[in-house]
């Protein structure tokens, strides 16, 4: 390699990035009420100024009764969460950074550890958490439509409040990956069905609608896993032939970039290839895509959960498989949460400098 291939610029659309760092969605529950702060402002413009090419934002939930579990989780809908929302887009772009909120509806949730519950139940494709459990209600025709238009009002006013793209949350067992899921879709019309492909229609269904609603030249991101907090083990496509049936009709419906979320970004998808998810959608799709999991540290994400620190890693299988073209962007979770100069550390090769990353890290926001 000639050059750190994490610094070369990056164009897509209404992206114009000044490397392929991305700060990955993060949930931090600092916003009291769903209304992000200036403490939270704050947060994400230290990484702005010091070189992240593109922040998405934590998890922000769209405008459903029962779209989350925590009261501190920030919404993007409201006067009083938008207005927070545009002092941080305010602030990201006076640091010189791009970014995007991740639009999000947790689905059927465990009830939060504070007895905090939304006005209405939790509501999802069968009502199911967990292929055993049971923890809200099945959702109507009508409720579909009404969370479809939801995200689509949340990416329109992304978009009117000068954001710079838009990350649909389609991953880890929350609403969009509920529908994917064999274990959680038990439906018979048409948002259910045998295969991964048929139960694809109500993600479908939400990108055409938020791609009607920020036009042809806005980014749009969808972010993916096959695995589930619920159950590390499920691969929703178990095959390649699989996974082009799964991708290939999101990409149809307008994604440009696929977020594609694995534990730890090293390990292959399939056997007989060293290429991981975020390889292989772009293999199979052709367009952008994003790798994360277990960048720059020792340890995975769940493990902190735990207990269990991380130690900065090297980066070299990262540079060496987007050297060779696998995947175009990079998303930091735990390094950038715990330490708002990781990527200008990396840039200027202050290795001696880099940060482990430890629970304590969760409880605050610097």
């Amino acid at each position: 390699m000639t050059e750190n291939p994490l610094f070369r610029p990056f164009q897509l659309k209404s992206l114009n990035l000044k490397n392929r760092i991305v700060m990955a969605p993060m949930t931090r529950s600092f916003s009291p009420d769903g209304v992000p702060g200036t403490n939270v402002a704050e947060y994400y413009t230290k990484r702005a100024a010091a070189e992240v090419g593109l922040i998405l934002s934590e998890g922000t939930v769209i405008d459903r009764p029962s779209s989350s579990n925590d009261p501190n989780i920030p919404h993007f809908y409201g006067p009083s969460a938008l207005a927070g929302w545009q002092n941080v887009i305010h602030d990201v772009h006076q640091a010189g950074g791009q970014m995007g909120p991740q639009i999000w509806h947790m689905g059927v949730m465990d009830n939060h550890r504070s007895g905090w519950l939304p006005s209405t139940p939790f509501e999802g494709p069968s009502g199911l958490l967990n292929p055993e459990t049971t923890n809200g209600h099945t959702m109507t025709e009508s409720d579909i439509a009404d969370s479809i238009a939801a995200y689509g009002r949340a990416a329109a006013d992304a978009k009117r409040m000068g954001f710079d793209c838009v990350e649909i949350h389609g991953a880890h067992g929350y609403l969009i990956d509920q529908f994917f899921w064999e274990g959680t879709n038990h439906r018979t019309d048409q948002y259910g069905g045998k295969t991964v492909a048929e139960r694809n229609r109500f993600a479908i269904e939400v990108i055409q609608e938020v791609r009607r609603q920020v036009g042809d030249d806005f980014a749009v991101i969808l972010r993916l896993s096959q695995f589930k907090p619920q159950d590390y083990t499920a691969k929703l496509a178990k095959t390649p032939q699989e996974m082009e049936a799964w991708l290939q009709p999101l990409s149809d419906a307008g994604v440009d970039i696929f977020h594609c979320s694995q534990r730890r970004f090293w390990e292959a998808e399939f056997n007989g290839s060293d290429l991981n998810f975020a390889g292989w959608a772009k293999k199979i799709t052709g367009k952008v895509s994003i790798s994360v999991g277990s960048i720059g540290l020792s340890g995975e994400f769940m493990a902190a959960f735990r207990g269990e620190s991380s130690q900065p890693s090297s980066l070299d299988e990262l540079l060496r498989r987007m050297d060779r073209g696998d995947f175009d962007l990079a998303a930091v979770g735990r390094p950038l949460l715990a330490d708002p100069n990781w990527a200008e550390k990396i840039r200027e090769n202050r290795t001696s400098e880099l940060k482990g990353f430890s629970k304590e890290a969760l409880s605050i926001l610097v």
